[in-house]
């Protein structure tokens, strides 16, 4: 890397091949109009244009720009633009934000013939209400007590009662004025209480007298009935989230069952000859990290993952798949480029299918792509290079899911970065950060094939053309465990 004379002493490792020759070329051209800074052509057939436009040769898991117009096989062939990228690039791939957009708007007429289910308490958590929630019951359905202590009728002293009232016991008796009965908290309250004396509020004298030991007011520590809500109050709306808090609600208000919007049904496929899924990699053989990665990932984004096939670089057993599968949304991971064994372009031809998106201008995960069936599913195909694939997955798979599942979209946030992080000349970079206080650290490890940064992340900084400094401002995009913690966001 360092014979590439990367400017601003940004570390080797911060940098992929492609990035880090961008921004050498960048630095070293003739700006061209406007200032814009146009780069040399890169396909001067040298070996630092080689890495840099074809690093994974043959467009097999690469996020390179293998699979644009006029790409060959290794990303080098074929002719380029002003800034060394393949002819049509600039026109073909969607800006970062507009992706995002197009994947959240692909799936709305799906998602409204979507029927709502029925689902117990047990099974709702992560669901959207698909009804409002209303209270089939007054709560507390009856006048309780809120401490332990004792019920009380009229001024003190009080006569104390031989008999005391506990939770879950039918009526009381009532209390006669200057009479007291123990109370525990959640009790149904005496007719003709006037308070409640909480048990440290109170004491008794050598008679069996109850005195207080403080002023007691009427109405001391009594929850009336429907104080929270009367029976057919709307407690939640359609649309609301089902968190553990809500299933506590909806017990309460007397709910067995919630109507909900069902799971969206996803389905994974996973291309590639070269894939392990044991064992360490070997004789030109690498583990697959998608496998393993995507299902829970997309569970903590409201999915029900079907099934996850491993198809291998086999074009016929991929258009199996895509012609067989039931699930509302197919991802794919690799296989989304122009070499000779990426059968994902051909495939969706082949079945009739409509690019939404081809190619979004993101780094990593470029060559990602939205499709939709011709039975009005969708497909997302994702770079096999893992950071990409997570690009893909945050750009396009999760506003679509979102869509299906009927979540709300989070609240854009930002907060200052504190180191100044390189950009993309033209594209949106996504970086790995953690959060601390009120600033987020980058993280190094964060090329296209790297999960070292991503695994320590609990956002991702959406860094737009050409940097953010130390202190600026900056979109993040929270990651599902940093939100919700690990046993609560994987449901």
């Amino acid at each position: 890397m360092t014979a590439f004379g990367v400017r601003g002493g940004q570390d080797a490792e911060d940098l992929d091949v492609e990035e880090a020759l961008a921004l050498v070329n960048h630095g070293n051209s003739s700006p061209g109009p406007a200032g814009d800074g146009a780069l040399r052509p890169a396909g001067d057939g040298s070996p630092a244009s080689a890495a840099a436009h074809g690093e994974d040769r043959g467009g097999r898991h690469g996020d390179d720009h293998a699979g644009r117009p006029g790409a060959g096989h290794g990303g080098t062939a074929g002719p380029r633009d002003a800034q060394g990228h393949p002819a049509g690039h600039r026109a073909t791939a969607t800006p970062w934000a507009e992706a995002r957009t197009i994947a959240g708007r692909a799936a709305r007429s799906t998602a409204a013939r979507r029927t709502p289910v029925s689902v117990s308490l047990v099974d709702a958590l992560g669901l959207v209400l698909a009804a409002p929630l209303t209270a089939l019951t007054d709560l507390p359905s009856f006048d309780t007590s809120a401490m332990d202590g004792w019920a009380v009728a009229g001024p003190g002293p009080w006569a104390v009662r031989d008999e005391g009232v506990l939770a879950g016991h039918a009526q009381p008796a009532p209390l006669a004025d200057g009479e007291a009965a123990r109370i525990a908290t959640g009790a149904r309250i005496p007719p003709d209480t006037t308070a409640v004396l909480r048990s440290e509020h109170g004491r008794t004298d050598e008679k069996g007298r109850l005195h207080p030991t403080r002023e007691n007011r009427h109405g001391q520590d009594i929850r009336p009935r429907g104080q929270e809500c009367r029976s057919g109050d709307q407690l939640l709306p359609a649309g609301s989230v089902v968190t553990p808090a809500v299933l506590g609600l909806a017990a309460a208000a007397g709910y067995d069952t919630l109507a909900a919007v069902p799971r969206p049904r996803v389905e994974v496929l996973v291309l590639g000859d070269e894939l392990l899924t044991e064992g360490r990699p070997h004789d030109g053989l690498i583990r697959d990290a998608l496998g393993p990665m995507l299902p829970p990932w997309l569970r903590a984004l409201g999915a029900e993952v079907v099934a996850l096939h491993r198809l291998g670089d086999d074009a016929e057993a991929l258009y199996r798949a895509l012609t067989t599968s039931a699930a509302d949304l197919i991802i794919t991971t690799g296989g989304t480029a122009s070499g000779p064994v990426d059968h994902v372009h051909p495939t969706l031809r082949r079945i009739g299918a409509e690019l939404l998106v081809d190619g979004v201008q993101v780094r990593p995960g470029h060559p990602m792509l939205l499709a939709r069936l011709q039975d009005g599913r969708h497909l997302v195909g994702l770079p096999g290079n893992p950071l990409a694939a997570v690009s893909g997955l945050v750009t396009l798979a999760e506003p679509l899911l979102r869509t299906l599942a009927a979540r709300p979209a989070p609240e854009p946030y930002t907060l200052p970065l504190k180191e100044a992080v390189h950009g993309h000349p033209h594209d949106t970079r996504l970086v790995p950060a953690v959060l601390r206080g009120d600033h987020a650290v980058p993280l190094h490890y964060n090329g296209p094939a790297m999960l070292r940064g991503i695994a320590a992340a609990d956002v991702l900084a959406v860094v737009p053309p050409g940097g953010v400094r130390a202190g600026q401002e900056t979109e993040l995009l929270d990651l599902p465990w940093a939100a919700a913690g690990i046993d609560a966001c994987f449901t």
